[in-house]
């Protein structure tokens, strides 16, 4: 029976877990997070999955993992998997397995490599994403490209909304090339970094809405960091409006000055361009709001 090692974290990682043990793959040792107390956790955990088919589950910090590879060698394994991993493995893991190491990436690569590579595709208005399954190598998501499924991103879906699509692609991609990676011998073809991009990560201050922008970067950003991610805001009078759902606006134009405003009862965005957004879910510090506190809370605050 084929063994592996598998780095794992998110829906993603347990989804890709269970395809592997469905696949008959052996797995060994599971290598996950502790989840951090700072973020919301709304995404299936790996350590409970993995418990549950009595497989042992490690949790190294970043730091610890140069020494995991001599921990892990006795195990001999044949393939070792990085699924939503957060962590850069080192070189001494990646030469453990006689198959070789392999990573699943949220993006189309080469576009994306880097960090919350579906938050960044819907930031930037894209029309499709998809998963790639990779060779790793130590520059992150640099290696061969072995498989992709592409995913439809419809003009209004959140990044939520498309993630959970990329869950269902990643199972697919790893089913369909499960028995190549066992035989040693996938297809493959060159990852060329050239011709795509790299993004780093974002921290829920770049989440602040500038009205200024055009009503598309101002939407594509509410799509991009909607709950359950942290969510796009602005300031009113020292207070945090947030903006959790929005909608396209088909409003007369109106002299108003780019921000929330009242019209026909309603909250809507006016954003740089004279477009405008119909806000269908605000929250003020953290609270929800009812349309009709949205609105009294704007009427008497702009």
């Amino acid at each position: 029976m084929t063994r592996a090692v598998v780095f794992a974290y998110h829906d993603v990682g347990v989804r890709c877990l269970k395809t592997l043990l469905a696949g008959g793959v052996d797995v060994t040792t599971v290598v996950t997070h502790h989840d951090d107390p700072r973020e919301t956790v709304w995404f299936a955990s790996v350590a409970a999955t993995a418990s549950d088919y009595r497989i042992r589950v490690l949790r190294p910090q970043a730091a610890e993992l140069g020494a995991l590879a001599h921990a892990l060698a006795p195990e001999a394994p044949d393939l070792l998997f990085s699924f939503y991993y957060r962590h850069m493995l080192p070189a001494s893991l990646l030469a453990l397995p006689r198959l070789g190491a392999f990573n699943m990436h949220g993006s189309l690569l080469p576009k994306y490599r880097g960090r919350v590579p579906v938050n960044w595709a819907v930031l930037k208005g894209e029309t499709k994403t998809g998963v790639t399954l990779h060779e790793m190598a130590e520059k992150p998501d640099a290696g061969d490209i072995i498989a992709q499924t592409e995913v439809p991103i419809l003009p209004d879906d959140t990044a939520f909304e498309v993630f959970r699509k990329l869950t269902v692609a990643a199972e697919l991609t790893l089913w369909h090339t499960l028995p190549a990676l066992v035989a040693g011998n996938p297809e493959r073809w060159p990852n060329r970094l050239e011709e795509g991009s790299y993004f780093g990560g974002r921290k829920p201050e770049d989440g602040r809405i500038d009205w200024s922008q055009p009503r598309s970067q101002v939407y594509n950003l509410i799509r991009a960091v909607a709950p359950p991610y942290p969510g796009a805001f602005c300031t009113v009078h020292g207070r945090t409006l947030c903006v959790e759902a929005a909608r396209l606006a088909d409003v007369a134009p109106m002299q108003v000055t780019p921000g929330p405003f009242v019209h026909d009862n309603r909250v809507f965005g006016m954003c740089g361009d004279g477009a405008a957004l119909d806000l269908l879910r605000l929250s003020l510090d953290g609270t929800p709001l009812s349309t009709e506190a949205a609105v009294a809370f704007i009427q008497k605050n702009l």
